[in-house]
């Protein structure tokens, strides 16, 4: 039986990658992608829920790269998290076109195209109905954007985090390699980490058990897919205590 209750859900953070915002072209942005993002965000803010998005910034630069193999991870993190702006910057504008208020908070300081990111300051805009974004990782190199997502849902008192991926949800196994891989509906922290089930990276992982963050990991790339990671109970993998 699924432990899921979306009548318990107001406030929520997405964490979408930017390898999402690049679509079929792997690089920049994919207008047809990003377009059914924002139509379902805005959606979602017109049944009245509190949205938070974190984005990565993997369609503008990898640290895993050519030139991120070629310089120290201290960089390669700064100039990644610099993209998690870049992103942060076109999805709010494109919300901002469609009469939608938005705030975007960096957790680096980049005064003339974000807010210096503080959860009173969040809080503040959340309240207020904007569609907040919050970009710049953490503000520390060696941190991912899962982490960041994880950290800003509880400074921020969110019911959950919907992260967005290519697949279904959890598997058994990775569902691209192995056509044996189940899908798993739901599962505690604990169950995940004795199966060794990659939900999120092991940092983000642990501070989301010790925190009692709930996930929720659902294909990002079917239709109304936000919003059904929300409403329906039989979309996605739920990870809960």
């Amino acid at each position: 039986m699924r432990k899921y209750k979306p009548e318990k859900i107001h406030n929520v953070i997405f964490k979408i990658s930017g390898e999402i915002l690049a679509g079929e072209k792997g690089f920049g942005i994919d207008m047809k992608c990003v377009e059914k993002i924002i139509d379902d965000l805005i959606a979602i803010r017109k049944l009245g829920y509190s949205v938070g998005i974190v984005l990565g910034g993997g369609n503008f630069f990898r640290g895993v790269s050519e030139i991120g193999n070629r310089i120290n991870r201290y960089t390669a993190d700064n100039v990644g998290m610099l993209a998690t702006i870049q992103n942060a910057l076109i999805m709010s504008g494109l919300l901002q076109k469609k009469n939608y208020r938005t705030e975007i908070y960096s957790a680096i300081q980049v005064d003339k195209v974000a807010k210096f990111y503080t959860p009173n300051r969040a809080t503040t805009s959340l309240n207020e109905g904007k569609i907040c974004f919050f970009c710049g990782g953490i503000g520390n190199p060696f941190f991912t954007t899962d982490t960041a997502a994880i950290l800003r849902a509880i400074e921020l008192g969110a019911d959950i985090v919907l992260k967005g991926t290519k697949v279904d949800g959890v598997f058994s196994a990775d569902p691209n390699k192995d056509p044996n891989a189940k899908f798993i509906a739901d599962i505690t922290f604990t169950e995940a980490l004795n199966k060794n089930l990659h939900v999120m990276d092991m940092t983000a992982f642990s501070l989301a058990r010790e925190n009692n963050m709930p996930i929720k990991v659902f294909n990002i790339t079917n239709k109304n897919s936000l919003i059904e990671s929300i409403l329906n109970k039989d979309v996605g993998t739920f990870v809960h205590k």
